[in-house]
């Protein structure tokens, strides 16, 4: 068990989602584990956030001019945390008041963990999980699947053991990696760039574990909508970044051929039998802009 309790920083990104945002810290004020400091960062919000902070002083709002996405939403705020760990959570998640102390006792006890995720269950069905575990790519298809969506959560997942990749909507790492490894790549904007850090974490050394023995409950795509042209440009865009990024050789190869003969034509029919045109219109963007922008992926600079 620990003995001692370091400091957690913890970040939120906030887009036009401050209701969420408020509900998420109010079950953070309610944690069990005493040594936190919390970060919301919003990301040039176009309706009023100043609420969050009318009702939560506690934390420590930075204000972005511009949308910086994702991760560069969250590298704001790694610029200034002082924790030991660092937690990176979406603002579209709840907690119950014991989650911290699981995550903190297995970066504690392995020094060769860097980051661990706890066990996602969907809000509005507690009963049904998000994640439990990562079962990692298919390096020829560039496919991630995720242990657990959307099974029946009766205990079987509540281990806790390594993983290929933690989730982003709840992952915890330690802040000594931010020297060692760089900040979050800020390329993505959206999506993926999770990924791209748990594979340069694994890179480094490091191992990925799944808490099971702790649990996030997770509203999903409240920012972004579940089948917005949004989430589609950069869900299919930002796929084959990672891809170009992070695979080599024959696996580079064959998962950029499935990217482009097999999974966007596939899924630009489907979009167009169903009549979706902006899905459609965002999916053939996606898939232009790789086209255009090849030369980038290597060499782009990790901040």
């Amino acid at each position: 068990m620990v003995t001692e309790q370091p400091l957690v920083s913890i970040v939120t990104v906030n887009y036009n989602g401050a209701e969420h945002t408020i509900a998420m810290l109010e079950t953070l004020k309610k944690v069990s584990y005493p040594n936190i400091e919390v970060f919301v960062v919003d990301n040039a919000s176009t309706q009023p956030y100043g609420e969050i902070t009318e009702k939560h002083p506690w934390v420590k709002l930075i204000r972005s001019e511009k949308n910086l996405g994702f991760a560069g939403g969250n590298n704001l705020a790694l610029k200034q945390v002082k924790g030991k760990y660092c937690l990176l959570i979406n603002n579209d998640t709840e907690v119950p008041s014991g989650f911290l102390e699981p995550l903190v006792e297995k970066l504690e006890i392995d020094e060769k963990c860097g980051c661990v995720s706890p066990k996602l269950i969907f809000h509005h069905t507690p009963d049904t999980m998000q994640y439990a575990g990562s079962y990692g790519f298919n390096v020829y298809t560039g496919r991630a699947f995720a242990r657990g969506s959307k099974e029946k959560d009766s205990g079987q997942y509540n281990s806790v053991e390594p993983t290929e990749m933690a989730h982003g909507a709840a992952m915890m790492f330690r802040s000594s990696l931010l020297k060692e490894i760089g900040l979050m790549a800020e390329l993505y904007f959206l999506y993926y760039e999770e990924m791209d850090y748990c594979q340069r974490i694994k890179n480094a050394g490091y191992s990925i574990w799944y808490v099971g023995t702790s649990t996030v409950y997770h509203k999903e795509s409240m920012a972004t909508g579940k089948n917005s042209p949004l989430k589609t440009y950069y869900l299919n865009r930002n796929r084959l970044i990672f891809i170009r990024r992070n695979f080599k050789g024959s696996a580079k190869l064959a998962s950029t051929l499935f990217y482009y003969f097999i999974a966007i034509p596939k899924n630009l029919v489907t979009l167009v039998l169903r009549r979706e045109w902006k899905l459609a219109s965002a999916l053939v963007r996606a898939a232009w802009w790789n086209l255009w922008h090849h030369d980038i992926y290597t060499n782009q600079i990790l901040k």
